[in-house]
C-alpha cells in the first residue's frame, strides 16, 4: 500500500479541509483553526506550496508552505504548516514524505530556508533547530525552529501571512 505525493489540484479543497480538521481534532496544542488557515491562505491568494498525499484516490496527507517576513529583511523564507495526516495513517511515513517533498521543491525554487512551530523531536530529524536570534512572539520559543537551505541564518522577528491571524 503506497501513496503518491502531488501538488494540490482544484477540487481537492473539501478533502483537504476535512483531513486537516480530523488530523488536529484531538491535538493538545491545536485551537481548531488549522482548516481555516488553509482556506484563508487561498482566499487571500497568498503564494502557497500545497502538497497532498493520495492513496486510492483519497487525500490522506497535506502540507502547506507560505512565505514569511523576517524583520532583518532576509528574503526567501517560508513557514511550514499546517502538516496533516489522516489519523488512521499517522506514523506510517506520510508526514515525513510530505516534508521531504516540500523541502525539495522549496530548494529547487531557490528558497533560503523554512521555519516551523512544532515538536522539536519530530522536526529535528529534518535538521530544524531552535535559534535564539530568530523569534516568533507569543509561543514557547523552544518550539519555534528553522532550517537553512542556503545563505546565512536570519535574525529577528518572524511574521507569518495574515491568514494565520
Amino acid at each position: 500500500m503506497s501513496w503518491t505525493i502531488r501538488q494540490e489540484r482544484e477540487g481537492d479543497e473539501a478533502a483537504i479541509r476535512a483531513l486537516v480538521g480530523d488530523a488536529f481534532e484531538d491535538h493538545a496544542h491545536s485551537s481548531g483553526i488549522e482548516p481555516e488557515i488553509i482556506e484563508r491562505l487561498r482566499q487571500d491568494r497568498t503564494p502557497m506550496l500545497s502538497l497532498v498525499a493520495v492513496l486510492d484516490d483519497a487525500v490522506v496527507g497535506h502540507i502547506a508552505f507560505s512565505p514569511v517576513t523576517i524583520s532583518d529583511g532576509t528574503q526567501g523564507w517560508y513557514g511550514l504548516g499546517p502538516l496533516s495526516v489522516a489519523p488512521a495513517r499517522q506514523r506510517g511515513g506520510i508526514g515525513i514524505a510530505l516534508c521531504e517533498a516540500g523541502f525539495d521543491r522549496l530548494r529547487a525554487d531557490g528558497a533560503a530556508g523554512c521555519v516551523v512551530l512544532g515538536d522539536p523531536g519530530y522536526y529535528g530529524r529534518f535538521g530544524f533547530e531552535h535559534d535564539s536570534t530568530l523569534a516568533y512572539p507569543g509561543v514557547p520559543q523552544h518550539l519555534f525552529q528553522r532550517l537553512i537551505f542556503a545563505g546565512n541564518p536570519p535574525a529577528g522577528e518572524v511574521t507569518y501571512a495574515p491568514a494565520f491571524g
